[in-house]
């Protein structure tokens, strides 16, 4: 089939396809693997093309959106890597406060800041970091301190928090109450990029 001229992804009017066709492989799949998408390496051009159209499409979107608003560096998209789990594959991807889950004890994932932040004082919870898992002047391991005065935890800011956050490339994976209808406080941090989370 010959290559049509302009943009075959749909949704993406801003986005020349032909421009990203003359891109080398290697540029297209580092910018693709940037932004998070997992096994570029064993994808062909065409798709890594249409992979980067949504990209640079989404990040259009995000420019002039208020529902981006608090959403974090990627648009409370989700984050994956070689090491994405099972679990996250599973969960629905929630990217705006909007967003409600599918049915009663679903299991969650986002990394829209606005959504996190929202799941966690609705519950009393404060951000919070593990004492002792410091490394230098880096937050250690991420919590949050939902009054119970045990785990060594020390409050802190949410946007120390969440510079963490974006910094590990973490999703979290959480549920907004269990199958029964009750609140849920489980919740997750994980990355994609380390197979021990």
């Amino acid at each position: 089939m010959p290559e049509q001229p302009g943009n075959q992804t749909p949704n993406t009017p801003e986005v020349s396809e032909t421009e990203l066709q003359e891109l080398k492989v290697d540029e297209l799949r580092q910018e693709a693997k940037d932004a998070g998408v997992a096994k570029t390496s064993t994808m062909r051009k065409d798709e890594l093309v249409r992979e980067v159209a949504k990209i640079r499409g989404d990040a259009g979107d995000s420019a002039d959106g208020a529902e981006t608003e608090d959403a974090g560096p990627d648009g409370g998209r989700l984050r994956t890597g070689d090491h994405t789990s099972r679990s996250l594959k599973y969960s629905q991807e929630v990217t705006s406060p909007d967003d409600e889950p599918e049915r009663p004890g679903r299991s969650l994932a986002t990394t829209h800041h606005e959504v996190i932040k929202q799941w966690a004082e609705q519950r009393g919870g404060t951000p919070a970091t593990v004492e002792g898992t410091e490394h230098g002047d880096y937050l250690g391991v991420l919590r949050f301190d939902f009054g119970s005065g045990g785990d060594n935890l020390r409050q802190v800011s949410w946007d120390e928090w969440f510079a963490t956050f974006d910094e590990r490339r973490l999703n979290f994976i959480y549920q907004e109450e269990t199958s029964d209808g009750n609140q849920s406080n489980f919740f997750r941090l994980e990355s994609p990029d380390r197979e021990d989370g």
